[in-house]
């Protein structure tokens, strides 16, 4: 293991925050929960001069949930996981918040670096993707704020540039008839990275048997978390049939990308794509009947 040397910085404003991040730019980072960015510079993966913590931080652990949802950068997944206002239709967001690492990690990695990470294995992304999530980010030219579909381009790699500071994501408020579902398939029970997940976003009308709108979003099977948009073609204005639900899976299944590596085949993690499509799907109909 390389030596590992940095300054590090505690800024008590977000504004100072970004006063540093743009001072030190490429050559420093953020550390918000530091589950994954401190392994990484143990193994030499990552090598900052400058390591900014956001701990001293206000504002940056909203989490606003009425309606819209709004879920600052350092809300940790066990505070997701354990919100009641995080339950019904967005069940999604505790069922995944809840499946990261074990209970002392999700105390502490938090939903802005699960984000900025962009692994392609996230297990929260897929959820906020299907939520038609936003992320906002500050930096010395002001904020912006973009789709989180168009956040991560491959891993590890994302729009934000050098120096700006992710601060919240954004989803709007779900139509009535709206249910939401995540599914994950690991080796292990638990403490396992991804062979797969599902998020599944569905809207039906108000005999609760035809579909609205579908978000299908599948991740670990691409360089990024990905909408299977033909999928999601293949149940809008239809009844939710098993053979319709089936489709959906199949559709799924064609639209990854899925790799072979020593954790599992692509053969078998589109085999596993097409079987939790098909139980997100159903799981998000049967809770929109429930909730009726």
């Amino acid at each position: 293991m390389p030596a590992v040397s940095f300054d590090y910085h505690e800024p008590t404003s977000v504004r100072e925050a970004v006063e540093l991040g743009a001072r030190f730019g490429a050559d420093g980072c953020f550390l918000a929960g530091g589950t994954d960015l401190l392994v990484q510079i143990r193994r030499g993966q990552i090598l900052p001069r400058h390591l900014v913590s956001l701990h001293r931080v206000p504002g940056l652990d909203a989490l606003e949930i009425d309606g819209t949802i709004t879920l600052g950068a350092l809300v940790t997944h066990r505070r997701l996981e354990r919100s009641a206002d995080a339950g019904g239709a967005l069940e999604a967001l505790r069922e995944s918040a809840a499946v990261v690492g074990g209970h002392q990690i999700r105390s502490v990695a938090t939903v802005g670096g699960n984000i900025v990470n962009a692994s392609p294995a996230a297990d929260v992304v897929p959820v906020l993707l299907a939520l038609d999530a936003t992320v906002e980010v500050l930096g010395p030219a002001g904020e912006r704020s973009l789709p989180l579909e168009a956040f991560a381009s491959a891993p590890g790699v994302t729009a934000r540039h050098p120096g700006e500071l992710l601060t919240r994501a954004r989803c709007p408020r779900l139509p009535p008839g709206s249910a939401t579902a995540f599914l994950k398939a690991g080796r292990r029970r638990a403490m396992e990275i991804s062979l797969v997940c599902v998020a599944v976003r569905l809207t039906l009308d108000a005999s609760r048997e035809r579909c609205l709108e579908a978000r299908i979003v599948l991740g670990a099977v691409g360089p990024t978390a990905l909408r299977a948009r033909g999928a999601e073609r293949s149940v809008q204005g239809r009844p939710l049939t098993a053979q319709v639900i089936a489709e959906a899976g199949r559709a799924a299944a064609g639209e990854c990308q899925p790799i072979t590596d020593v954790r599992a085949s692509a053969r078998y993690r589109a085999l596993l794509v097409a079987t939790l499509v098909e139980r997100a799907l159903a799981r998000c109909h049967e809770r929109i009947r429930r909730a009726a």
